[in-house]
């Protein structure tokens, strides 16, 4: 797979498209990246690359029907009466809705077919076994678009800004087809907004050398992330996942812990390259990632990771709901009954089922990841339940909650709980993430890590040591940025010899003690499938 941390991508893929961006006029340069996406997307999932242009179709269609619609609006309540008004605008409303509607389900439904079909039908056919229904269906294999999911999301974001009048619909088609097949963002994402992405991209700024540089560092460090320490643990991680039932509860926590790490520093890594090459193009995109691992809750965990796909949520699945009539009826209600704290909890727990429930379906097929999605709604829920107790219960006993220990305790009950989640997110079913949850606790024991079970694991002291370093540094990174020291910005403030004996060593730390080559098996892009 031509993933963003290959060779074929980082020295011949972006090389080529950079220098020849760069040399074309600015009008033609627009159309060549548009041309570099559907050759990076046909060179990844072959010509699958054309359900992307159908969808691109789809959402475009919609909007220029949802702009006219808003236009002849417009000019009704021109001269409209002002009792006549309302009803101009609902009637609108209710034509807008029906053409969201109808794109959605296209939209939707090319994503529930290709990927979510043999799954829902594999569902079916146990139904229909403990009815004694006496029938089959027959399953359906269908070929699966890297990033999906991703470039779906964006899509419908188009139509729903269209309709709530934050964007204005596009008439022109490759400006829309361009924003879902900018190549950085195929694979993994970060899901971006028309508004802040597609203007920058059809603008096709010119390449500068502080754009380059800066981009390049960013670029560079996602790779070491990735290579020195996802790579390095991928074996290891897959022998746990895989052979789970021969170790003990010890060696289930390190499964866990070291999946999380992992998946951090692959997702993590990419979106570094991927921001990289949009700043070495002069295109800003949006942060996927804000130290996560130093949060104290897990809701603020999830606005910290992943967090284009949560705004996403919030602002198309969450707010709608909530904010909807019958939904503000029963927080009245339930506000009345239970006060101002429980009250809303009812209605706002409501949409966060829906929200997680969403969230689980989104990042894969299986019943593990549906639970993935319950087990933080439940989290969250919980927390909010308890908020209230927490607080009475800090205030009776005079404990600070800003006290650096307690805010410890936070960061690592956090963690913890995000990785037994994880754990069910990479067990090969809900069945074996059960056993191992089990496992864990039933058999917990630290005689693996005594005995030296731990260094046969596919990864010996100096493995350990080498992840642990590039931990700490990334970690060191992390500090000082949420402190509000930008390493990059601070590097890019020195001159020419500085900036290049620093690339040099970031380099030379990536081919020295990377992990690649005989006996290394690189961990494909975890979010691309998604």
């Amino acid at each position: 797979m031509l993933s963003y941390c290959s060779l074929e991508y980082l020295i011949v893929f972006l090389p080529a498209v950079m220098i020849v961006y760069q040399v074309l006029p600015q009008k033609v340069r627009r159309y060549f990246l548009l041309a570099a996406g559907y050759a990076f997307f046909w060179y990844i999932s072959g010509f699958l690359f054309l359900w992307n242009i159908a969808v691109a179709v789809c959402v475009w269609l919609t909007g220029l029907r949802l702009g006219a619609l808003l236009r002849k609006r417009d000019a009704l309540l021109t001269d409209a009466e002002r009792s006549r008004k309302k009803a101009i605008r609902t009637d609108c409303e209710r034509k807008m809705r029906l053409w969201v509607i109808l794109s959605a389900a296209v939209c939707f439904g090319i994503l529930l077919t290709l990927k979510y079909g043999a799954f829902f039908t594999e569902n079916m056919n146990t139904v229909l076994r403990l009815v004694h229904a006496g029938k089959q269906l027959r399953i359906p294999h269908f070929l699966v678009p890297i990033g999906i999911s991703f470039y779906t999301l964006e899509a419908m974001s188009y139509v729903f800004d269209v309709q709530k009048e934050k964007i204005r619909a596009d008439r022109n088609f490759f400006r829309v087809a361009l924003f879902l097949n900018f190549f950085p963002l195929l694979m993994e994402g970060p899901v971006s907004r028309y508004g802040e992405v597609a203007p920058q991209l059809w603008n096709a700024p010119r390449i500068t050398l502080y754009g380059l540089q800066r981009g390049g560092f960013r670029i560079l460090y996602g790779v070491m992330k990735k290579v020195l320490v996802a790579d390095r643990v991928n074996m290891t991680v897959d022998l746990l996942y895989l052979d789970f039932a021969k170790y003990d509860g010890g060696m289930i926590f390190l499964a866990a812990v070291l999946f999380t790490v992992q998946e951090y520093m692959e997702f993590s890594g990419t979106m570094d390259i991927v921001i990289g090459t949009g700043e070495c193009l002069g295109i800003t995109l949006p942060e996927n990632f804000r130290q996560p691992f130093f949060s104290t809750t897990i809701s603020e965990f999830w606005t910290r990771w992943h967090i284009s796909l949560g705004g996403w949520l919030r602002d198309y699945i969450f707010y709608p709901l909530s904010m909807c009539g019958p939904m503000k009826k029963l927080t009245k209600k339930c506000r009345k009954r239970l006060g101002n704290h429980y009250g809303p909890l009812v209605t706002s727990s409501i949409a966060l089922f829906a929200v997680w429930l969403f969230n689980g379906l989104w990042h894969g097929v299986g019943w593990s990841f549906i639970f993935f999605g319950m087990y933080h709604f439940a989290l969250i829920v919980t927390g909010n339940l308890l908020q209230p107790l927490v607080t009475g219960f800090c205030e009776k006993h005079h404990l600070n909650r800003r006290n650096p220990a307690y805010r410890a305790f936070q960061i690592i009950r956090t963690f913890l709980l995000v990785a037994i989640g994880e754990m069910f997110f990479r067990a090969l079913s809900l069945k074996w993430g059960l056993q191992m949850f089990v496992q864990m606790f039933r058999q917990a024991s630290v005689k693996s890590f005594a005995d030296g079970t731990f260094l046969k694991l596919e990864m010996d002291i100096a493995d350990y040591v080498a992840v642990a370093a590039v931990i700490i540094f990334v970690l060191i990174i992390s500090i000082l940025k949420e402190k509000g020291c930008d390493v990059r910005t601070r590097l890019m403030e020195h001159n020419m010899l500085v900036r290049s004996l620093t690339a040099v060593l970031l380099i030379g730390c990536i081919v020295l003690f990377g992990a690649y080559g005989t006996g290394y098996v690189p961990v494909n892009p975890i979010y691309a499938n998604f």
